[in-house]
């Protein structure tokens, strides 16, 4: 039952008041205190890398973005991702459990690339940015030529790359041109050419031909000519892009076996350091799977397209 007796005075109420209002104001200086401090000797930058990883803690990521670079684009090979994979062997840190190492023969060093699931803590301009490679399995359906349908399972590879939000522009301008320049120069000083026959379910094999220009049975001032013309278009390579042009260039060599053209060939890919794809125009049945496969060529490569001068019906 109520009381009037129960009810707390006027003095008590106030006097309970005074206290709390006493209390807050000295917990308010402690903090102010707290954080002045702070800032004398923690820098900002270290204090929002602590609050980030706090938030990460808490399960607050609206502050996260995450960039996805799937390992193909379409028909072609996703250059970004093959640029990062390079890039993040020489960020492997001992904090890193589980390694996939590979080695082809004739190789020079070994291939060591992060497990799915792994992440890489980089840091760029005091940003820092977390890489995890994923893989995923999902069921593909192919038709053979008689029309029957295979499924098989085919591993789907992406890597992740994570950063604050705020840093977007900088990490796209910036940070993955660099990545990208980095893997190039990477790519060049383990380079070992490849020789990879378009068309064939058969992987790419070790290109190993000792031919040479120092070593090429070839008349002096047309091998001088040739190696100018390569020299130069090498060198204009930013030309061709300024002026909306393809960087490409192309030689016709004919001539019966035995004359030296694979031998030509090999010396140009020896030369230049660039890879071979060799394309035989009867292995064709369609326009849309001579398209695909020229779509599928990496830069900085060599085409070679075998009996050029065969009849084919190509069917659309």
């Amino acid at each position: 039952m109520f009381s009037v007796s129960n009810v707390p005075s006027t003095t008590s109420v106030l006097s309970t008041y005074t206290t709390f209002a006493a209390s807050a104001m000295l917990v308010k200086t402690v903090l102010n205190e707290v954080q002045n401090l702070t800032n004398q000797l923690i820098p900002q930058q270290l204090q929002d890398k602590i609050l980030a990883k706090l938030g990460g803690l808490m399960g607050n990521s609206s502050s996260q973005m995450t960039l996805v670079l799937d390992e193909n684009n379409g028909l072609s090979i996703n250059e970004m991702f093959e640029a990062s994979e390079i890039y993040l062997r020489t960020k492997i840190s001992p904090s890193v459990l589980r390694l996939k190492v590979s080695k082809a023969p004739r190789d020079k060093t070994f291939s060591i690339t992060i497990n799915k699931g792994e992440k890489i803590i980089d840091t760029f301009e005091d940003i820092e940015v977390i890489w995890q490679m994923i893989c995923t399995e999902t069921q593909k359906t192919t038709s053979d030529y008689d029309g029957y349908l295979n499924s098989e399972k085919v591993e789907r590879r992406s890597i992740e790359l994570s950063f604050h939000k705020k840093f977007k522009e900088k990490v796209l301008s910036s940070y993955l041109p660099s990545v990208l320049e980095m893997s190039k120069t990477i790519k060049e000083e383990d380079k070992v050419l490849k020789l990879q026959p378009l068309g064939h379910y058969h992987e790419n094999v070790n290109l190993d031909h000792p031919s040479t220009f120092d070593t090429l049975a070839m008349d002096p001032t047309l091998k001088k000519e040739l190696m100018d013309d390569l020299n130069r278009f090498i060198k204009r390579r930013k030309f061709y892009k300024r002026v909306g042009k393809a960087w490409k260039r192309g030689y016709l060599l004919y001539g019966p076996p035995g004359t030296g053209k694979s031998s030509l060939i090999a010396a140009m890919a020896n030369y230049l350091k660039f890879n071979i794809y060799d394309l035989e125009l009867t292995s064709l049945q369609s326009n849309s799977e001579l398209k695909r496969l020229l779509v599928s060529t990496a830069n900085r490569s060599i085409l070679v397209i075998e009996d050029i001068d065969c009849s084919s019906d190509f069917q659309n």
